[in-house]
């Protein structure tokens, strides 16, 4: 996978090549993350993949990989009282924007997951749909920004234990609907979602 995966961003032919995506855009609480990545392909990371594609025991190795052996990384969290306030599409163009920006090296080029450019950037970007499945940086960006999100996940369920965030992550599972309706909303839960939106009384934790 790993070599099959590199084959895209090695065909750039770029000094400094850079892989950006987020996680959590379809939760209705937490925040949205996002990860930049410039790798060192001279240090291969065989299990390297998309993360929806991983086993958490598997991200969590490769999460290790990549920050020992990544030339630069970078992560970055939008809350959701912000994504409330800009929506979801724009707050996660803002992460990814954030994670590029804190990067150390001068990227020349940035590969975006997805269709959307990142707004108001002067790097060049090229967009790749899928990419979480075509590009080596692309792939471990979803990795970082995947198992961030979730320690942070972890953090606030130690805040709000009865919601069980340690276990949906802030998706919308029945188990969490089935919460959300018994204790109300809690500050980090995204009003502008729904069935937060349509609640007619929002009582916050």
């Amino acid at each position: 996978m790993w070599k099959h995966l590199k084959k895209l961003d090695l065909s750039y032919n770029q000094d400094y090549l850079c892989g950006t995506d987020e996680a959590g855009r379809g939760p209705i609480a937490g925040p949205v993350t996002a990860a930049a990545v410039v790798l060192n392909y001279k240090i291969p990371i065989e299990e390297l993949n998309d993360s929806k594609k991983l086993s958490e025991k598997k991200r969590n190795l490769c999460f290790q990989k990549i920050i020992y052996t990544a030339l630069d990384w970078a992560v970055c969290s939008i809350c959701s009282s912000e994504i409330d306030r800009v929506n979801i599409l724009n707050a996660s163009l803002e992460a990814m924007k954030r994670a590029v920006s804190s990067l150390c090296l001068p990227c020349n080029l940035v590969l975006v997951d997805g269709n959307r450019q990142i707004p108001h950037m002067a790097i060049e970007q090229r967009t790749i749909v899928k990419g979480d499945s075509k590009s080596a940086a692309i792939a471990a960006a979803s990795i970082l920004a995947k198992c961030c999100r979730d320690k942070i996940m972890l953090d606030y369920h130690q805040q709000f234990p009865q919601y069980l965030f340690h276990q949906h992550k802030g998706y919308p599972t029945k188990k969490h609907m089935e919460l959300l309706n018994k204790y109300g909303p809690t500050p980090i839960h995204r009003f502008s979602f729904e069935p937060l939106r349509s609640m007619n009384q929002l009582t916050l934790f």
